[in-house]
């Protein structure tokens, strides 16, 4: 099939007429479109205004006046919708921010990985578990982790569950935002106790005693903007659109005949669905919301920027952002040409670096892992080829946890053997503390 598509063709189901990867197979179709109905009537979890202004907030961004962090778990579970869980994944990006503001200068717009991410893709559809093989875990939105064929069948009353526990999440984090948890004055929002273990704690202090003095100025003089604006900040969702009848169902026709997807403010296109002539391109391009690219070493140049404009042909910036996922010894060799061949084009993006992707290795164990020095490596080589290229990188994109697990090597945690809180149900995440200190790493280095 050709990618000849005109906006004019597009509809929320035109997908169907594509091929879907990553999509599940369910017994009860029956049962599929009676919650798919069920989810078409219930309210939006977001707001037309809040996905605009976003967007309005990426374009700047795009142009050099602003700084996205992206942060969140890989793979949300129902389990972990909870006021701690949330609170503490809250408060890591809010202080990353805040070092990052200090870094770049600039305000920082912040997106979770948050109130939405319960599904995955998969390199296999089976896996072999204690001698049984089984259909693979395909996140909470389809299918449970347990390692029984009951639990692994995809269960379409899952998508039910998906949006509640949502609207449960984000309506949580909105409360607390409103009720002052992201006040930034209070020296107990700045819990630093892992930098005592590192080596660069010096340098850190000096970073945090910079920013809360800051505070402290701007709240002397009065100056009433600034200070209102660390009191209640912008706060906006993300997930990939992966399960395509979820997102059909979520999405909404708003005044003036535009179509928003309105189960989070930001979709990204997996690095597994992106085949331009797939029904995941085919679904996202119709939509209203910003949307991110995740690109790496099985993209060519040529086919990003085919994607980059069948998503925006009008060229409108903050519209797509580029996630460059090529890892640390790949990055230096594959994204030069990458930006190159944007920049011919003349196709307007917010460059992203997603460091973590690209640095998964897996243990003796068969667990997964990563390397903080591997992650730091990539992020600071992405930044040094925008630079030599006349580029800007525009955002950094985690996997990460306020939570303290073990899952990735490297700060205070310095090899596998430590890693005794391995929880993740998916890919390893940085914890709390390995997560702040990228930020002051990045921060480092820019300043």
């Amino acid at each position: 099939m050709k990618n000849n598509r005109n906006i004019s063709s597009w509809s929320p189901t035109s997908w169907r007429n594509y091929k879907a990867a990553q999509q599940p197979e369910y017994e009860d179709k029956a049962q599929v479109l009676a919650c798919l109905e069920t989810l078409r009537g219930k309210p939006p979890i977001t707001t037309r205004g809040e996905v605009d202004r976003l967007r309005m907030e990426l374009a700047d961004a795009a142009e050099g006046r602003r700084f996205v962090l992206h942060g969140g778990d890989c793979a949300e579970c129902f389990a972990d919708c909870r006021a701690d869980v949330l609170m503490s994944t809250l408060q890591v990006l809010l202080q990353m921010s805040m070092v990052l503001t200090y870094a770049t200068r600039k305000p920082v717009t912040r997106i979770g990985r948050i109130a939405g991410q319960y599904a995955k893709p998969r390199s296999q559809a089976y896996e072999v578990v204690d001698g049984v093989n089984l259909p693979v875990y395909r996140g909470d939105l389809i299918n449970r982790h347990d390692a029984t064929a009951e639990a692994r069948k995809a269960d379409p009353s899952r998508m039910m569950s998906g949006y509640h526990h949502a609207t449960a999440s984000l309506n949580y984090i909105r409360a607390l935002i409103e009720g002052g948890y992201a006040d930034l004055h209070h020296p107990k929002r700045w819990d630093l106790a892992f930098i005592k273990k590192s080596k660069n704690r010096v340098a850190y202090k000096k970073i945090v005693d910079a920013i809360t003095d800051a505070i402290q100025f701007m709240d002397t003089i009065g100056a009433v903007d600034s200070s209102e604006r660390l009191r209640r900040i912008s706060f906006y969702t993300s997930h990939e659109a992966l399960l395509l009848p979820y997102e059909e169902a979520m999405t909404r026709r708003e005044t003036g005949g535009e179509y928003y997807n309105l189960g989070a403010h930001y979709l990204w296109l997996g690095y597994r669905t992106s085949d331009i002539n797939g029904a995941h391109v085919e679904y996202l391009r119709g939509l209203r919301n910003p949307l991110g690219v995740k690109v790496g070493p099985g993209h060519s140049p040529e086919a990003i920027v085919r994607l980059i404009r069948s998503f925006d042909p009008d060229g409108i910036p903050g519209r797509v952002t580029l996630i460059t996922r090529f890892g640390a010894s790949n990055i230096g060799r594959m994204l030069p040409p990458v930006i190159k061949a944007v920049q011919k084009a003349e196709v307007p993006v917010l460059w992203s670096c997603d460091p973590m992707h690209g640095n998964t290795e897996v243990l003796a164990d068969g667990r997964k892992t990563r390397r903080l020095k591997n992650i730091f490596s990539e992020l600071e080589q992405c930044f040094h080829i925008h630079g030599a290229m006349g580029s800007s990188l525009g955002g950094v994109h985690f996997e990460q946890t306020g939570g303290a697990v073990t899952e990735c090597i490297g700060g205070s945690l310095k090899s596998a053997r430590q890693l005794e809180h391995y929880e993740t149900v998916c890919d390893p995440r940085l914890n709390g503390a390995q997560a702040l200190e990228m930020a002051f790493l990045i921060a480092r280095m820019l300043r």
